[in-house]
């Protein structure tokens, strides 16, 4: 059976899916406004955008601004509740320009954004932007021809040609409506003659800095702030200008980028000179570094430098108080280990012996003993009479053992030999009388 298509039910249906498909493009949010970035200063709009095309981020347009029709590069979209991934709220937006700078910002929402850029104009701005040497060399042949006390920069014409900004340097106010008439009538469209400072001047013509990247103020930075040198010492940089001098000649934009947290940190640490309390005792500070927060502290005791970190650093009193608990405790910790030395050595420790009788006597009274009998052996320059060396040893030696059943005889022979006069008697008693 074949089905033929009715010309009313196809035009129904049709009918229902664009309304389906507007309801879902409204329920989607899709960004209204757009925003760029144009001109070689890298100013910023933000523009509606009722095109077809969905452009992404990178994405070249045409646009009209206070200027002219200018071609951009998109950066963001925007929209109430940022209804896609490549979309900032115009609440966000408004506080990273209100961060960067305020009313310094270069941000603009005066025009619209006509299409989505095709080859033609991509082609007429590349022809343009070939041409831009050109003018600068015949502007400058007519400055000295002028005799005007200026330096013509760079040149930049526009898209739709309404006008062609001329950028100059000069140390002091310049006349150049006559330079204006000259340029006007070469060029066939309106003439802007922009004084700017070395720092625009940086932005305009340089490319790397010396870190390797492309120059701040041309790549992202949109508020030239002046630098001091006080962000150089808080940071404790080198104050060589030839070495913290950007391109432009001034101080380096890049010191301002941690200056903040610089100060936040400094605020934190002592002053030198003062007198503060760690757990070693007091001292006074000597140099702190800011970044580490450590404190370096000449000791009042003995004069020992240490680095104690910030929140290790206690009032000078206290530190005092805790050195002399310290010391107490040392103290009486050292007593009581001489106390149980001394009560070990009473009851007897190791390098105990016995002496004949069988009492013990600790190893300190045995080396006392030796030190007597060295003493008297140096005190005496001869054997005394009656007694050899061997009997004072074998004498000793009997004293220190325990009697055996053989020193009765031994001894009923010394005897005999004493009363008859013979050798080895004698002693210290008179007539060599038996002592015993």
């Amino acid at each position: 059976m074949s089905i033929f298509p009715l010309e009313q039910f196809e035009t129904d249906v049709a009918e229902y899916r664009r309304e389906v498909e507007e309801r879902i493009k409204a329920q989607r949010n899709e960004p209204k406004t757009v925003v760029v970035k144009f001109g070689h200063m890298r100013l910023i709009g933000e523009y509606p955008y009722q095109g077809e095309v969905q452009p992404g981020c990178g994405s070249k347009l045409v646009v009209r601004t206070h200027r002219g029709t200018e071609l951009t590069t998109l950066v963001t979209s925007t929209c109430k509740n940022a209804g896609c991934g490549s979309s900032v709220t115009r609440q966000e937006m408004l506080q990273y320009i209100e961060a960067s700078g305020g009313r310094d910002y270069p941000f603009f929402s005066d025009g619209r954004a006509l299409r989505v850029a095709t080859a033609e104009d991509l082609t007429r701005q590349s022809k343009l932007d070939a041409g831009v040497d050109r003018i600068v060399r015949d502007t400058r042949e007519v400055v000295a021809e002028l005799g005007l006390e200026m330096n013509v920069v760079d040149a930049e014409p526009i898209l739709g040609g309404e006008r062609l900004t001329i950028y100059f340097t000069a140390e002091d106010r310049v006349d150049f409506r006559e330079l204006a008439r000259r340029l006007s009538s070469a060029h066939h469209t309106r003439i802007d003659l922009r004084q700017v400072g070395v720092r625009d001047e940086a932005r305009l013509t340089a490319d790397y800095e010396r870190c390797g990247q492309y120059c701040c103020c041309k790549q992202f930075l949109k508020v030239l702030k002046p630098v001091s040198m006080r962000s150089a010492k808080v940071q404790k940089a080198t104050l060589d200008p030839l070495k913290i001098s950007g391109r432009c000649g001034r101080l380096m934009c890049c010191l301002r980028y941690e200056d903040e947290t610089y100060t936040e940190l400094r605020k934190n640490l002592p002053h030198r000179k003062s007198r503060v309390g760690t757990e070693e005792g007091p001292g006074i500070v000597v140099d702190t570094q800011i970044l580490t927060q450590l404190a370096l502290v000449e000791l009042e005791a003995d004069g020992r430098r240490i680095a104690v970190p910030v929140e290790n650093l206690i009032d000078p009193e206290e530190a005092e108080r805790l050195v002399e608990e310290q010391r107490l405790h040392t103290a009486r910790e050292l007593e009581q280990a001489r106390s149980a030395a001394r009560l070990e050595s009473r009851r007897g420790g190791g390098g105990r012996d016995r002496d004949g009788g069988g009492r013990s006597r600790t190893g300190v009274d045995q080396s006392a003993d030796d030190a007597g009998g060295v003493k008297k052996k140096q005190g005496s320059g001869k054997p005394r009479r009656g007694r050899s060396a061997g009997g004072a040893e074998r004498k000793q030696t009997g004293d220190r053992s325990s009697a055996s059943p053989g020193d009765g005889a031994q001894r009923k022979k010394r005897r005999r030999r004493r009363r008859r006069g013979g050798g080895g008697g004698g002693g210290n008693t008179p007539g060599g009388a038996d002592p015993s």
